[in-house]
């Protein structure tokens, strides 16, 4: 079975970019099944690759390999499985369980095992939350050897369970229904304990965001720990409050964290008394903790017209635009919350600010946070850029994993 492109359109590939959209296909030879695996040809015959074909998708096939000679099979996905958890060795406890070679990066046991396309895998995340994985299968390809994949990453990491959240919204994109559930071990608790930089964070495998925790910004909740001595820190989005935790622990003098969800909260107040801060001055804590259940636009305006003041913003939205295609749409509510923080900022403050919209590059993301400082009448100076951690690697053919934009920016 195979595939056909237009002429013209076999660039992208010959660039090792996995991806083939539906536009460039001209036919489709042999019937292939959703998740089956079909060769990709030029338009003038020539062999470019072997991908997972996907008829519902915009995205039509995505490459598995570039090598004429490699067949896609079990022993395929034990090679690429294998090189990824080879590559966390360097950074983190080994991925094969339970020994740990202490290198770890931030002290965590909580880390992304196989990050998509920049680990070669298309459409497979997995991450590790202590002696669980949490697998999810997002695209066609990944359906179609969602067996054989499991089985390889229970034996090669020796892990106790397997947790799918094949949840997300793109599965519908590739014709999917979400599932989630027990993959393979023992049932684990839906709430496991994880550790970071010596801190401990409650994760909710089966109902929480993503796979249960925001593992991409670990480095940069410890930046903004290492940012908030003495500062009365305001946290938006904060979730499950990582970042709050972080800068309680750092000596913040305050910290108000707002989300919309009263379930992320409770647990983020779970969060902050597992680390030993007592959430209320009165109690004799060194800081000040407050929560506010709120959609976080209102509520700035609100701080606003109450000429409240802070020494330290955090933004960590979810994302605004998935696709380039909700770009512009998306960069007005970029640029909203922004013009707020820095109006909120009071002279010499920090706005650490974040993207992780794929639609929205990290040029744009500058532009969006320079457009928000001149709306809000204010100078500001970017004195650090953040991006994901090094388990969430960045294939050189594959700009798109480049997903997390972050600036760390000073009010004059």
């Amino acid at each position: 079975m195979n595939i056909i492109l237009k002429p013209g359109r076999e660039k992208s590939l010959l660039r090792r970019h996995p991806w083939v959209f539906s536009g460039a296909v001209a036919q489709v030879n042999g019937n292939p099944a959703p998740g089956a695996t079909v060769d990709v040809r030029a338009a003038d015959g020539q062999w470019l690759a072997r991908a997972a074909y996907s008829p519902t998708s915009q995205i039509r096939a995505r490459v598995w390999t570039f090598d004429p000679d490699e067949a896609v099979d079990a022993d395929f996905f034990r090679r690429r499985i294998s090189a990824a958890l080879s590559l966390r060795t360097i950074f983190f406890p080994s991925p094969h369980f339970p020994q740990a070679n202490g290198r770890a990066e931030g002290g965590t046991d909580a880390f992304r095992l196989v990050h998509a396309e920049s680990d070669g895998l298309p459409g497979l995340v997995v991450d590790r939350y202590g002696q669980v994985l949490v697998l999810q299968s997002l695209t066609a390809g990944c359906e179609f050897w969602r067996d054989t994949l499991a089985d390889l990453l229970l034996e090669l990491t020796g892990a106790a369970a397997i947790y799918e959240r094949s949840d997300a919204d793109v599965r519908e994109l590739e014709g999917l229904l979400p599932r989630t559930g027990l993959l393979r071990g023992a049932k684990p608790e839906s709430r496991i304990t994880i550790n970071e930089y010596g801190l401990k964070f409650h994760v909710n495998i089966e109902t929480g965001h993503k796979t249960g925790f925001y593992l991409d910004q670990r480095a940069n909740r410890h930046k903004v720990g290492q940012l908030a001595a003495g500062r009365d820190v305001l946290n938006c989005f904060c979730y499950t409050g990582g970042f709050s935790v972080h800068a309680a622990l750092g000596g913040a003098k305050s910290v108000l964290s707002v989300d919309t969800s009263a379930d992320a909260l409770a647990l983020g107040q779970e969060n902050t008394a597992l680390n030993g801060i007592r959430a209320d001055v009165s109690t004799g804590s060194t800081t000040a903790f407050e929560w506010l259940e709120a959609d976080v636009f209102t509520a700035l305006r609100k701080f606003r017209d109450q000429n409240r003041a802070w020494d330290l913003i955090i933004l960590d939205p979810p994302k605004f635009a998935p696709t380039a295609v909700q770009a512009e749409k998306a960069a007005r509510g970029y640029k909203d919350i922004n013009r707020l923080a820095f109006k909120l900022l009071r002279p010499g403050g920090m706005l650490v600010t974040f993207s992780c919209s794929g639609g929205i590059d990290a040029a744009l993301f500058q532009k969006i946070v320079a457009s928000a400082a001149l709306d809000a009448g204010v100078d500001a100076q970017i004195v650090e850029t953040l991006t994901q951690g090094p388990d969430h690697p960045i294939s050189v053919h594959f700009p798109e994993g480049a997903y997390l934009k972050g600036l760390v920016c000073v009010k004059g």
